[in-house]
């Protein structure tokens, strides 16, 4: 058995980029830079940005383009896939495609009555068992 799933928090680099397939699906791409603080050799830190370049398809796709854009903090939850090919130099490079199951736009977003953010949640036809934002319990639903 074999597992591929993939989990990213991070803000889209442009703008997504809508298309239709000649089957009238909506594909939706767009790119995810991921930051995270690692020490250099002499101690200090350094940020490094991983990028990913993420499709979406049909509902999630429109969704996508509509809602999302550039500096937008988003969660992408998907399949890993790696490309590789060479630049005009003839160097080997490799991209990371997600295609994503689950796509949620975090900070930046409309703001309810009480002043939080709104967070919208976008998932695929295929069942992921993720919960959505409205069955998430409230601040009086908890116990403590």
């Amino acid at each position: 058995m074999s597992y591929n799933k993939i989990t990213v928090i991070g803000n889209l680099g442009k703008d997504p980029e809508l298309r239709y397939t000649p089957q009238g699906d909506a594909v939706c791409d767009f790119s995810v830079a991921v930051n995270d603080r690692k020490r250099d050799k002499s101690g200090d830190y350094q940020d490094v940005t991983t990028w990913f370049r993420v499709t979406t398809w049909r509902k999630m796709a429109e969704n996508a383009s509509k809602y999302l854009s550039k500096g937008r903090q988003v969660y992408v939850e998907g399949r890993l896939q790696v490309d590789e090919w060479q630049d005009r130099d003839g160097k080997d490079r490799f991209t990371l495609n997600i295609q994503a199951s689950e796509v949620q736009f975090l900070g930046g977003g409309r703001t309810d009555e009480f002043g939080g953010d709104n967070v919208e949640q976008m998932q695929s036809s295929a069942p992921s068992g993720a919960v959505s934002s409205q069955d998430s319990p409230s601040d009086d639903d908890i116990p403590f």
